[in-house]
């Protein structure tokens, strides 16, 4: 009988083993990845997290440089990203035209701000579509010879060696209109990458290079490819091996703290988010790319009534400077340190009117006026790495421009 009641006291334990054991495995199955995005995998990134920088339009600014420049200095962020386009550097093949670059380089460094060169907008003598399609800043094409592009690359670095402290090589290759009205190509746009990333780090091995940033779009057709398709079709040419930092972009359609699960359980896209990019940064992982860090190079909320296109997703002005600062608030919570630089969108052009879709994207007006969110951004807290720029209030010295505004190191 002993026996028999030993048995069963056994039996009893060996199922609560197992229960315990089954519950161990459900509730590890279950908990949260601690570090789901492998930010301890990010060693030495190339840009302190986070690292502030804005893009402006000084090129053909009507003497507004210093001013903008000036503001941007104000806000406390440390870097700039301008556009040198091909076709205003080099219009005829061996004519360079120097004086405009050589200007805005000199004007970002009077303020110890640091300059992120975006490349691209090939002139019509080099292009593969013989110049047939649009011209704009809002199109490119890739060139017909890849020497061409590259001796491009090359003579800017050289020139300014040590001075341009980032290149970004090309932008949204996921769109046509950015690649000749033809069919997206991410082989080919690892092509035309390989050749400017090699021609750059020969000539300035310190420069950080900044893969195109990619558009969030929901067409997967002869308009467009899905950023995500397009960045694994990167991987799949091992596109890595030409950069320092991915770049992405971050569209404003949705509050920051709307994330892709949310927008697929609201019968949205994944795309339909700000945080898109983190649905990019598992890409990353899955390549076995976890230790290189991403750069934004584009983010920012419109609040345009005026254009179609974007009017559907705009905000007002007083919404903009909310969710503007907001999203920095969750890009040093959740994305540090593998998100470095975080480009806003824009310091505008003087030659914008509200029939331009991007006047509506700018945190001032080509006016001279300010919208609420460049004095939200100005004042906000920045962290940058362990160096912390804290809140200033709205009429302290600095924010009043009596002081000199402190920038990241």
């Amino acid at each position: 009988m002993k026996r028999h009641q030993s048995k069963k006291v056994i039996v009893g334990l060996t199922g609560l083993a197992v229960t315990f054991i089954f519950a161990i495995i459900l509730f590890l199955t279950l908990r949260p990845d601690p570090d789901p995005f492998r930010a301890s995998a990010v060693k030495n990134p190339p840009f302190p997290s986070l690292t502030y920088g804005i893009q402006a339009f000084l090129w053909w600014d009507g003497g507004e440089t210093g001013l903008h420049l000036d503001w941007v200095r104000l806000m406390s962020y440390s870097h700039v990203k301008q556009t040198f386009a091909w076709r205003d550097i080099e219009p005829e093949k061996g004519d360079w035209q120097w004086e405009q670059p050589d200007r805005i380089l000199n004007e970002i460094e009077r303020r110890d701000l640091r300059l992120v060169a975006r490349l691209g907008q090939v002139p019509q003598w080099a292009r593969s579509d013989e110049g047939d399609a649009q011209t704009d800043d809002s199109s490119d094409a890739p060139p017909a010879d890849m020497a061409d592009w590259g001796n491009f690359c090359a003579t800017v670095a050289q020139r300014y060696k040590g001075r341009i402290a980032a290149y970004q090589i090309w932008n949204e290759p996921n769109l046509s209109r950015e690649w000749g009205d033809q069919q997206v190509d991410p082989a080919g746009y690892v092509e035309l990458l390989a050749v400017c990333s090699q021609a750059i780090r020969q000539a300035d091995p310190d420069a950080i290079l900044i893969s195109a940033g990619l558009a969030p779009t929901g067409n997967n057709d002869a308009i467009a490819m899905p950023d995500d398709v397009f960045l694994d079709g990167m991987y799949q040419n091992h596109f890595q091996q030409y950069i320092d930092v991915v770049g992405v972009h971050a569209t404003g359609y949705a509050p920051p703290e709307y994330g892709p699960d949310d927008a697929e359980r609201d019968g949205k896209g994944r795309w339909f988010t700000f945080r898109r990019i983190e649905d990019l940064r598992k890409i990353m992982i899955q390549y076995g790319d976890e230790a290189r860090q991403m750069a934004i190079m584009e983010f920012g909320y419109t609040t345009d009534p005026v254009n179609p296109d974007y009017a559907w997703f705009a905000v007002s002005e007083q919404e903009q400077a909310d969710m503007l600062v907001r999203a920095y608030n969750y890009a040093i919570d959740h994305w540090r340190p593998w998100v470095g630089l975080m480009t806003l969108i824009y310091m505008p052009s003087p030659g914008w009117t509200p029939a331009d879709e991007e006047y509506w994207w700018a945190i001032t007006t080509p006016d001279k006026g300010h919208r609420p969110a460049f004095f939200a951004l100005a004042n906000m807290r920045k962290v940058c790495g362990d160096f912390v720029i804290p809140q200033r209030a709205d009429d302290s010295p600095v924010a009043l421009g009596l002081e000199p505004a402190p920038l990241c190191p």
